[in-house]
């Protein structure tokens, strides 16, 4: 008898935690439409609701000309600032070999707008004072020996000098912080940057600013920096590039590194923060590479290095290392932009496509329910019971999606998902053959 009563309770344990699932799923999206805007509907996307078009035109000086080069950058950057915004299905595409096009879903808010017609800035800035212990660091390339100094050994972090002088002499002088700027960078909370477009300072002053967790490894916990004002600016940057150490012999290390090619003025500028930085000690022995004002590295200086070609190593992957080698290259907007026109969209397909397609879903779900009804007899109503349990999950999910993450649905998306739930229905078909 208890033999036979195992798969009954297995049954109503399952059908149980479902219930428990459906449940858990509509008390978060209620939640959500008490205190978060959330919406019991999904939200959708560009060829269905319609929504906003910006179009960025490019800041051009008398006679000076835009490359396509120029603006395949500037499209991947905006892609890549929109998609951080927690955006989807959003268009960014050229027009006639000058223009930006930036389509997005719905009404978006103000940050996400300033965010894409902001210009990117890519700076490096020497470190004048942190709470971060260095993780990599930068040499000549190639270097003439193997050097002790670059390896994953945490450098310490300075303190503020006793007695800083009353006027900098340049951009790691511990005199750029003044007591208000101590008290500021004491209190200021590194979370506060995911909140902000850009974290903004002059190029002539100094930045507080953090090395936000996860930007190269996920291990390394937020880090907070003074640093100076800007000593060469990422237009300097002629490549960037990721590949494995080699030693003086030729024989690769198996470590990651990125290596960094400046033009001319870039070389020279590079080559005389390094020339101070080398002698100094403790953080003041970094500099910071910032992008829209967010440090994404911060090694330490580990030679004079004046050819323009440093090479950084530290603890990296493939992975991190191509990402930090991306950033240096395209993370700055090659040209600043002026917003020409922001104009409202009408969808692309409209209701009458997703009621249409909408229906044929129904009419297939119609067909599927009278096919197992006359089939499989009372089987057939199991076949009902998991439609409804896969359509309500899919959909509750989809809608917190909606508001939690920024997920929209497409046509094709509607789809699919019609599509991913009648798959419900084929598992329990073949199961009855």
């Amino acid at each position: 008898m208890a033999a036979r009563s195992t798969p009954v309770k297995k049954a109503w344990c399952s059908l149980t935690w479902l219930a428990v699932i459906i449940v858990g799923l509509i008390a978060i999206n209620a939640a959500g439409v008490l205190f978060a805007k959330g919406t019991w509907l999904p939200e959708l996307a560009l060829d269905l609701k319609g929504g906003t078009q910006i179009i960025l035109a490019p800041k051009l000086e008398s006679g000076q000309t835009v490359s396509t080069d120029q603006l395949n950058q500037a499209v991947s950057i905006i892609r890549q600032r929109i998609d951080a915004a927690g955006v989807s299905e959003s268009e960014i595409n050229t027009q006639g070999n000058k223009n930006v096009v930036v389509s997005l879903p719905g009404i978006p808010d103000q940050a996400t707008i300033d965010r894409i017609e902001s210009s990117a800035k890519l700076e490096f800035r020497a470190v004048i004072q942190s709470d971060a212990a260095a993780v990599s660091t930068v040499d000549e390339t190639p270097s003439p020996s193997p050097s002790p100094g670059a390896s994953d050994s945490p450098a310490p972090s300075a303190s503020p000098e006793p007695e800083p002088s009353v006027s900098p002499s340049n951009g790691s002088d511990p005199a750029w912080v003044t007591p208000e700027l101590q008290k500021e960078f004491d209190s200021f909370d590194c979370a506060s940057l995911d909140k902000k477009q850009t974290n903004v300072a002059p190029a002539d002053k100094p930045l507080i600013t953090c090395e936000i967790n996860g930007t190269l490894n996920d291990a390394i916990p937020d880090y907070k920096y003074i640093l100076g004002p800007v000593e060469v600016s990422g237009e300097r940057i002629k490549d960037a590039t990721n590949g494995l150490v080699a030693n003086s012999q030729g024989v690769s290390t198996n470590q990651w590194g990125v290596n960094i090619v400046f033009d001319a003025e870039g070389a020279k500028e590079f080559g005389e923060v390094t020339t101070r930085l080398f002698g100094l000690t403790g953080a003041r022995h970094q500099f910071a590479i910032v992008l829209d004002g967010k440090v994404i590295s911060a090694p330490t200086v580990n030679a004079v290095i004046t050819d323009g070609k440093p090479r950084i190593t530290g603890s990296f992957t493939q992975e991190t290392s191509k990402t930090l080698a991306d950033q240096l290259k395209f993370g700055a907007l090659p040209i600043g932009f002026l917003v020409q026109s922001k104009d409202t969209i009408t969808a692309t397909l409209g209701t009458t496509q997703l009621l249409s397609g909408l229906l044929a879903g129904a009419i297939g779900l119609i067909l599927v329910i009278g096919y197992s009804l006359l089939q499989y007899r009372t089987l057939g109503l199991v076949t009902v019971a998991s439609l409804v349990v896969a359509f309500s999950i899919t959909y509750l999910i989809v809608t917190i999606l909606g508001w939690r993450e920024g997920y929209r649905l497409s046509l094709a998306g509607v789809a699919g998902l019609i599509v991913a739930i009648g798959i419900t229905a084929d598992s329990f078909i073949v199961y009855f053959e």
